[in-house]
Formats: C-alpha cells, structure tokens, sequence
C-alpha cells in the first residue's frame, strides 16, 4: 500500500506573486483588449497585455469571500493573461498538481488561516505552510487528478452546451419578435399578463428562521438566480416551513420566471422546483398569453435601464414599474410555434443543470476521500528510464 505524506503548499508550488500588477479602473480603460485581468474572485476586465503565460493557480488573498464562498477561492488560470495583487499566483511543480491544488481549496475551511476581522486575509506566508496530504507516488497522484480531471470536463462541456442553446433561443426571440414584430401586433403590459409577488425575509438576527437543511425549500437570493444557467438549482440558504408559514412568504411554483429587481437588476431564473425567495426578488405567475420560455427571453434582454433607478441609496426598481413594462404580442398561434420550437432547447438546459448538479454532488463527495485516502484510485506504477 503506497504511503501518505505530508506537503506544504510551497512544497507543491511556486509563487508568482511578486510578478503581479494591479491597474486602477481608469488604467483599465485605457487598456482595454482581450487578455483577461483577474482579481480575487476571477476576471475582472480584460486588457491589451499580459504578464503571465501557462497553467497557473489563483487563489484569493483578501475579501469577503474568503468567508461567505459566494465564488471560487481558487481557479485556474492559463493562456496569456493579467493578475492584480488581490490573488496568489502559484505555479505548480508538476502538471497534475494543478487540479489537485483548485479542488484542495475549493473544500478546505480556511478560518484558522485568515487574518483580518473587517478584511478577511489570507497572507502568503500561511498560504504557504498549508498543509496538504497526498500519496508519496506520484503516479497515485497523477491518478486523482485524473479522476477530476474526468469530472470537471463532463461539467464543462454541459455548460457549453447550455450556453449555446440559450444563445439560440435568445436569437430566435430576437428575430421573432424584435427584428421581425409588426406594428398590429397588441401592447400589453406585464401586469395585464402575469402576477407579480415579492419575496421576504425573515428577521436576521433570529437564526433559528433559517435552516442548512438542504431538505427544507430553497430560499433564492439575488447570487442564486442565473449562477448556474437559466433553472435555478441551487440556493445558498433554505428555510423550514414552519418560517414560511409565519411570515406568509409567497411560494414560487415550479416553472416560474423570476427577476433580481434591487442591488443588482435584471438577473433571470426559472425554478426548477417549488421555492421562495427574498424581497429583492420578483416572480411572474403567469396568467395568460406568455410562456415561461418567452417571458425568460423577453427578460433577459430588456434593458431595465430605461426604468431608472427608484432608489437614492442602492440601485432598485419599484414593482409599479416592472408591472408597467411593455410587450407587444403576435396572435397565440405565433406564441405557440415560438414556444414549441425552444422548448426543446429549455428542455435539455433542464436536463444538463440537473446532471451538472449530480456530477458537481458526486465530485465534492468523492474530493475529501481521495484527499484523504479513503478511496484509492488504481494506478500503473511508473516506470525509470
């Protein structure tokens, strides 16, 4: 049985830090290309140049997420490419290690090693002494990496996929009823077509509202909707329903359109289920004439900046003005050909998120095992020339 043993993340990787350079917005703008600049939480803008080529690891330095994991600590970066000093940058030793090293931190709880009460840090000095089991063979560790490698690559390609078929049933929205609308076709308003309800929130400070039961209903926020494609699959929260029932928060039935209408406006998600949401969150129950496929489309290219903002302190629209935003519709039967024709598109987005969520459960179930020993992979031993 090959032997586990302990590494420190310099054992594993060198550090790149002192290449980085960060660039003010105003920088940026006068460099604007199509090299990527990234920050902490990954690219930020993309730019004219580059200072790094290859395979590199980042990993965030500072900031709220170092805590709250709304995005990826750490993430690989290749090509030709630009970091500020907001991310480590790590080139690991060996190729495999690379993927060993994103996956490490993606489930590795980094309290113990962050400083800062305000402004979470993570120094290079402790990022540095990390420490880091794995198989004294490096064909065993080749193995892992492999095995994630596998996961990652069936993941990815899902997401293409569904990027792709949301592209095409945005542009044959576009065509349909953009490019091609005519001037009988009748205005509605939204009210006149959908019911719009409003989530809530429960008292924060009384955490005994909230649940991690991931058994108990999704309660979406503004970073769940569109995260993961157009159904919203995974929430970072949930509530019980007994909280539901005593703050009368609405139910969003399953095939609901729903839209990020404060702080950040404009994002769209179906739910793939039954949830609820908070109150930055509007969700259209349909009443007549609209299909799920066309109000998510219509939607997601309606420019809420020609609502303006109702609010002096956050960007916000007020529900009076989602309700009064404007369609033009052709007769049913051009609706019904529309919808029927990117359906099947909608359909196999469903399918992917939902295979992408059962690869995504069994790689971060399967990732501490390996990390750990726990499974073993089989190998071939290599061979000295």
């Amino acid at each position: 049985m090959n032997e586990w043993k302990e590494f420190l993340i310099e054992d594993l990787a060198e550090f790149c830090n002192a290449k980085r350079v960060p660039l003010s917005s105003m920088q940026r703008q006068q460099l604007q290309g199509s090299y990527p600049y990234y920050g902490a939480s990954g690219i930020v803008d993309y730019v004219n140049d580059y200072i790094f080529e290859g395979s590199h690891v980042l990993i965030s330095e500072d900031g709220e997420n170092l805590k709250s994991r709304n995005t990826p600590i750490a993430f690989e970066a290749s090509g030709k490419f630009w970091v500020n000093n907001h991310a480590h940058i790590l080139k690991a030793k060996e190729p495999h290690l690379t993927k060993i090293l994103i996956h490490y931190f993606a489930q590795l709880d980094l309290t113990p090693y962050l400083t800062g009460a305000v402004q979470p840090k993570l120094n290079k000095a402790t990022l540095s002494k990390i420490p880091l089991y794995l198989p004294s063979s490096t064909a065993e560790q080749k193995a892992i990496a492999s095995v994630l490698s596998s996961l990652d690559d069936k993941i990815d390609l899902l997401h293409r996929q569904n990027k792709t078929l949301e592209a095409m049933a945005e542009t044959l929205f576009r065509q349909w009823f953009i490019e091609e609308a005519k001037e009988d076709w009748e205005i509605f308003q939204l009210q006149d077509l959908a019911k719009l309800q409003i989530g809530r929130t429960p008292p924060r400070k009384e955490s005994h509202w909230f649940s991690d039961n991931t058994n108990d209903m999704k309660w979406v926020s503004i970073k769940d909707l569109g995260a993961h494609g157009i159904f919203v699959t995974y929430s970072s929260e949930y509530l019980p329903i007994s909280t539901i029932d005593h703050f009368n928060i609405p139910i969003i039935p399953e095939g609901t359109v729903m839209l990020s209408f404060k702080m950040t406006v404009g994002r769209v998600g179906i739910a793939i289920e039954n949830m609820v949401s908070n109150e930055a969150i509007a969700q259209f129950q349909i009443k007549k004439r609209l299909t799920s496929e066309l109000l998510y489309c219509f939607l997601k290219q309606f420019n809420f900046d020609t609502l303006g903002s109702t609010s002096s302190i956050v960007t916000a629209v007020n529900t009076a003005l989602l309700k009064g935003i404007e369609i033009a519709l052709p007769e049913d039967d051009l609706i019904q050909e529309f919808t029927e024709q990117v359906k099947s598109y909608f359909d196999k987005v469903k399918a992917n998120q939902l295979q992408i969520q059962t690869l995504e459960n069994l790689r971060d179930t399967l990732l501490p095992k390996l990390m750990s020993g726990e499974v073993r992979v089989q190998y071939q031993t290599e061979e000295v020339a």
